[in-house]
């Protein structure tokens, strides 16, 4: 567990539900896992809610995020999305809500946006509030307009693109980093680094990709409908890589070659 600045404890590793079926999620939650990571944007909120139900697993041990849909940063919708998020859920709370994209392009500042936000946490619907895809410029600006600092910030991370600058501000500030797309789409799975390592360790890459992640501070939410890998992305405690393992990792960088997503500054949704 990882502490957040809010107080409120945080698993280190989670499921995402991008995409995957309810069958999935209840999976994840038999095989130990306690956060899932949802979106208004994926459409699945109301299949996020009921997997928690259908587990069996109390409530108060499920550590649920959802996200602000791009087209929602206006004040008003934050609090009518974020209500409608709330009964798609089937929730009285949400344990994380963050703004998914910064979208500078729109009329609607996100400064504005994220102070909606914060009020949200006033009467415990939210028992935390955060960012995804934030440069340190735009964090930095939130941080000085508000005098709140975020208390997660979502942002893509890899081997490929460890997105190192983001991950050390937000470290050093005391902001928790957390990977999307953590095992890069499955495309670095036959990396000779990699694989070199899986072997040697006798575990597989996906694993040493996850466990590079945790030895970084960094929350990691794989992705996956199969019932043995999501079990075995949870399996990141019996070894640990060595420092020279952590370095020859993070020196498969890429640098802006390697993300795969859209740019912050620039992402239109």
């Amino acid at each position: 567990m990882i502490e957040l600045n809010s107080g409120i404890q945080m698993p280190e590793i989670g499921f995402g539900t991008g995409k995957a079926t309810t069958e999935a999620m209840v999976s994840a939650l038999h095989a130990g896992y306690r956060l899932l990571d949802t979106a208004q944007m994926y459409g699945n909120e109301a299949e996020v809610g009921e997997a928690v139900r259908l587990s069996g697993v109390d409530r108060a041990e499920v550590f649920v995020t959802t996200k602000l849909n791009n087209g929602n940063h206006d004040p008003v919708a934050v609090r009518e999305t974020f209500a409608t998020s709330l009964q798609t859920l089937g929730l009285d709370y949400v344990d994380l809500f963050l703004m998914h994209w910064p979208m500078p392009m729109l009329d609607v500042d996100y400064v504005d946006t994220f102070t909606a936000m914060l009020e949200l946490t006033e009467d415990g619907r939210a028992r935390a509030v955060g960012v995804s895809n934030f440069t340190p410029a735009q964090l930095q600006r939130l941080i000085d307009a508000t005098g709140v600092t975020p208390a997660v910030n979502q942002i893509e991370m890899h081997p490929y693109f460890p997105n190192d600058e983001v991950r050390t501000f937000c470290q050093e500030r005391g902001i928790v980093v957390q990977a999307w797309s953590p095992l890069a789409r499955t495309d670095q799975f036959g990396d000779a680094v990699l694989t070199e390592i899986a072997q040697r360790l006798g575990v597989s890459t996906a694993q040493v990709m996850l466990r590079w992640h945790l030895q970084r501070g960094v929350i990691a939410i794989p992705k996956s409908n199969s019932a043995e890998r999501i079990a075995m992305n949870r399996d990141l405690y019996g070894f640990e890589l060595d420092a020279h393992d952590m370095a020859a990792i993070t020196a498969l960088d890429k640098g802006e070659d390697g993300r795969r997503g859209g740019h912050p500054d620039t992402f239109t949704g």
